[in-house]
This record gives structure tokens, sequence and C-alpha cells, in this order.
């Protein structure tokens, strides 16, 4: 591996060959700022803020797409430098709507923070505004362009990570714009509704549709049970908002706040989990052993559906058919739960806590009614809670460790790994083999099928039966996996989450939310499996009863109508 010496700050560096100089520095300790930059994905060096002075060259150079060169000589701090850093900020300011007290991002804005490092205390210039309206046309996410700064992050990772192609720059010059082909509106074009972009946004250009005033209004009225679900994810985010670090393990004080907030009933999406792999494993096993349609491919990740809905509705009849985790949560408590604590579903709220912003497009679908009314009625993300706690006061470091209530708040190790990338397959795969053979699992972690790798693929053996499986996490991957299936490649069972990481990097998570942080809910996740007396969703008495109670069995006529669901095929464009 050949290297290059240089010396940047006076420091002597050396790094690999083909090394951008954003990256020498890094390894050097000296900060560098940036804000269009997204390693790997947004590498185009359009907003200017890291330029660089290099002895010889006669303009400045953006530090993030140029590469070392053999003894090159690089100043970060010169005057020159800041001068330029300051000015190309105060030109971004200039064209900003300043609505800094109101915004949705204040307080953890890149642009809000960068002004704040480089001592930017007035706008020099004043010209013209961006007006354009705002697009609230999806139940799930807000496109405020007159926010934009252009830096392309939104496009890229809907490019590069998702597959999608939902947005891109509109215009040139001053007339730019970030926005769907035509200036149509996301809810008229194949967005998949992820949120990917609103993690990526550095300012407040795009957010997730909030929900809380409708929920306050019904915690509120004495008319209404309120229920509430938290999905599995959202243990190992919520504490990061509070400034506790990324993948701590706060499922108790989570459940504490949210009795505080005023909900009736503190639930777990982690019951509908285990109900889930009930259900989905059934299904596999019957696909499997009489000759039904495969690779059976799971349907927890309603941005994942929708992706198939546009993109490959070829794929339709191998989707399995269960409902989400979310979604079954809600049909179940305004039937069964409904029924047993003698409340009136009418009456009835249910309200879920989601690392996900497709989860609010999923919840309005016409086909999630099976209860008789909306299922589910209202989705907050994990940044929404944290909003609602934050505005009651509760000091959410502070308080005990509380427990769900029963009985849709008991759960398995199972349903606490579906939030990471390979925890649905690896649920699965707890419950088939056991239901398969009658016996109990030598091993419980399946490890093959962990991790960040895009696409993951592994052979299971089940009692001399061969089963190949495959996990894939964000649509981009997905793309390359069915990509494969088309070309003839074989397997059974195929997990797809929508989003970098699985639901512990959904569109709904705190921000920021990158890989380093993603590795660490993830290593939270598997943690919390660890800890639960009770590791496998078919050993969940609670489940177990609601079987022996309303549904009848796994895949019966009870457990059809209420737990699963149909698929639309959609347009491209």
């Amino acid at each position: 591996m050949s290297t290059v010496k240089l010396t940047i700050d006076n420091v002597p560096v050396e790094v690999e060959a083909g090394t951008t100089i954003l990256k020498a520095a890094e390894e050097a300790g000296i900060h560098i700022p940036t804000l269009c930059y997204l390693e790997g994905i947004n590498e185009i060096g359009a907003c200017r803020v890291c330029v660089v002075e290099v002895e010889g060259a006669r303009n400045l150079m953006a530090s993030c797409v140029t590469p070392v060169a053999e003894g090159m000589m690089v100043k970060t701090n010169s005057p020159r430098v800041r001068m330029a850093r300051r000015l190309n900020v105060e030109l971004l300011l200039s064209n900003h709507k300043m609505e800094c007290p109101t915004c949705i991002r204040n307080l953890n804005c890149e642009l809000q923070s960068l002004a704040q490092e480089l001592g930017i205390r007035q706008v020099r210039f004043e010209g013209k505004k961006s007006e354009y309206p705002i697009d609230d046309s999806t139940p799930a996410i807000i496109r405020e362009p007159d926010k934009c700064i252009l830096c392309r992050r939104c496009v890229s990772v809907c490019e590069k990570v998702q597959g999608v192609k939902a947005i891109a720059p509109l215009g040139r010059g001053f007339d730019t714009v970030i926005a769907p082909a035509f200036q149509e509106k996301l809810l008229d074009i194949a967005c998949v509704e992820c949120g990917q972009c609103t993690l990526v946004c550095p300012v407040g250009a795009l957010y997730e549709k909030d929900y809380i005033n409708d929920v306050w209004a019904a915690l509120a009225d004495p008319e209404k049970f309120v229920v509430v679900q938290t999905a599995p994810a959202t243990r190992v985010s919520i504490g990061q908002e509070f400034g506790l670090p990324p993948g701590s393990v706060n499922t108790g004080q989570m459940v504490a706040a949210l009795r505080r907030l005023g909900f009736d009933r503190v639930f777990d999406t982690d019951f509908t989990a285990d109900l889930t792999i009930m259900e989905e494993g059934s299904e596999f096993i019957e696909r499997f052993t009489k000759g039904g349609v495969l690779p059976l491919i799971t349907s927890c990740s309603p941005g994942w559906v929708k992706f198939m809905e546009h993109f490959y509705p070829e794929f339709i009849p191998n989707v399995s058919t269960c409902k989400s985790p979310q979604q079954m949560f809600g049909a179940v408590a305004k039937t069964y739960y409904a029924q047993k604590a003698g409340i009136d579903p009418a009456k009835m709220i249910v309200v879920s806590i989601m690392p996900c912003t497709a989860k609010k497009f999923e919840c309005q679908r016409p086909e999630m009614r099976d209860s008789g009314y909306q299922d589910v009625d209202y989705v907050l993300t994990t940044r929404e809670l944290a909003r609602m706690i934050k505005e009651t006061g509760i000091d959410f470091r502070s308080l005990p460790e509380e427990q769900y209530d029963d009985p849709l708040g008991e759960s398995t190790g199972a349903a606490v790994i579906f939030g990471a990338t390979g925890g649905v397959m690896e649920a699965a795969l707890r419950t088939a083999y056991e239901l398969i053979t009658g016996e109990t699992l030598p091993a419980l972690d399946f490890y093959d099928v962990r991790g960040l790798k895009g696409i993951k693929e592994a052979t299971v053996d089940i009692k001399g039966t061969q089963v190949r499986v495959a996990v894939a996490h964000s649509l981009g991957h997905a793309r390359q996996l069915l990509e494969r299936v088309k070309a003839g490649e074989q397997y059974h069972f195929i997990e797809i989450m929508c989003c970098p990481g699985g639901c512990i990097g959904g569109g709904g998570q705190p921000i920021p939310t990158n890989t380093a942080i993603r590795e660490e809910r993830i290593k939270g996740i598997y943690q919390a499996d660890k800890e639960m007396p009770i590791r496998k969703s078919h050993e969940n008495p609670s489940i177990q009863a609601l079987y022996r109670e309303f549904l009848g069995q796994p895949l019966g006529e009870k457990s059809h109508h209420l737990l699963h669901t149909k698929y639309t095929p959609r347009g491209k464009y």
C-alpha cells in the first residue's frame, strides 16, 4: 500500500495515496468544517465550506474532493480560508428562510451550528429570497424548499442508497430547486416515504409530518381511551434525544414517560412482532412444505412494500401477506383487547411510536381497517415523542424504569431484534426450526444474518433440509437482490428492510444517524435480546393465550381477516 507524506497546518501527516485532504486532516486530529459532504454518498464539493489553502495553488481547494499529493503543504485555518468560509455561509444565509426559533431543526441545524462556529454575527448581503410552496401532500414527509441550501445530500441518499430517485435538482442558477420531476408533489410520484432524506438534510427543508397536536387532543378527550405501542428500535434510540449514548437501552424510562404523558395503556409492538413471527413463520412453512410461491419475502417494512409496489410489482405473489407488527397491533387492540377490557373500539385511539416515517403512510392505507375502524390512528416518530416529552418538562434521564401493561406488553427477545437488519429473519428461523422439527433449537443466535453488510446470505440446516436465506437492508441493496432473483438465483426466504441498518436507522430516528450510531443501536438491540427471559416468539404466553382465546390458530380464518393484507401495483412515475 503506497503512502503520501504532506504537511497540514505545520503537522507532518502520512496517509494512504488517494486520501482526500479532508480525511487526512481528520486522521491528524484537525477539524475542517463541512456542509454538503456525506462520506461515500455525497462528495461533490458544492458548498465550498471545507475549502483549504494549498501552497502553489491559485484557488482555494475543496478538501472533501481534493486528493493529497506528495509534499503538499496545506493550511486549513489561514485568514484567506476563514474569510472564504464565512463568505460562503453568509451567502447561504442571505437566501435562507430565517425562522430559527420556530424551525423544527432549531438547535440541531448544521447551518445554524456552522454560522456559530465561524463567528458570523451579521449577514452583510440581502438578496432575493426563494419562494416556493410547502409540499405537505403525503402523510409522512413535508418538503419546504425555501429552507433548502441545495447541498444535494437528500438527492444522493435517495438515488445512491435507496435507488428511488424521487427528487433531483431542477432549473439553473438562482432558480435551482430540489424537487420531484416537473415539480410534482411527493404524493404523486414514486416516493416510498422512507424519510432517509429527512435524516441527511442539514437544515429544515425536509422533515416528518407532525401529529403531536392530534395526539394531545386525543389524550385530553375524556371520551377517548388512548393506547400507545412502541416499536423495538425506539428503545435504543430515544435516549439519544436526551444526551444519552446511542444504543442505550431505555425501555423502562420510555414506558414511564409515556404514562406521564397521559396514555391510558402503554403496550409494546414487540408483542405483535411475536405474533408476526407466528403468522409469517407458519406462512413460510406452508409454502416450503406444500410447494407455494418462493422465495417468501418479509412484509414488515412499509417503505420496502411501497417500493415493491412501485418498482417490482411482479414480486407481489412472493411477499408475505402478513401485516406489519404495527398494523397487527392496531387490529388486535381494537378487537381482542377491546373485548377483553370492555372498551368500545369506536372510542379507542391507537398511537404508535415508530422509528419510521413510512409508518405514517402505512396506517392510512385503505387496507388497514380490518378491525372495523382505522386500525392505527396516529404514528409519531422517535423524534416527535422526544418533542412531546420535552414540551411537558419531564426529566427523561431521572425517570424510574417501568413495565409495559399486559397482555399486549409481553414479548420475547425474538421480537426485540426486529429492530435490526437480519432480526426478522433470525426471529423467524428460531420459531420455524422448532415448529418444523418439533425439537429444541441447539443455538439461538444466527450470526450469519447479522451486521451492516448490504446483502447477507446463509444456508440453514433444518434436520437435513437446506434452507437458503438472504437479508438486504436499504432499497438499493434490495434492488440488487431482487435482480439476482429475477436472474435465477434461488432462495427460500428473504428479509428486506427499507432503511440502512433496518429500523434502527429509520427515517424517524434522532438526528444524526450515521454508520457509527447504527452500529451502537444494533449492539443495544442484541443486548436487549440476550436479557429477555424468553427469546422465541412461539413461547410467548400472551401470544399463546391470544390464539387460544381469540384467533384459534395461525393462518386461520380470523387471523387471515385481521392480520393479513393485500398489495397494490403502483406506477413507477
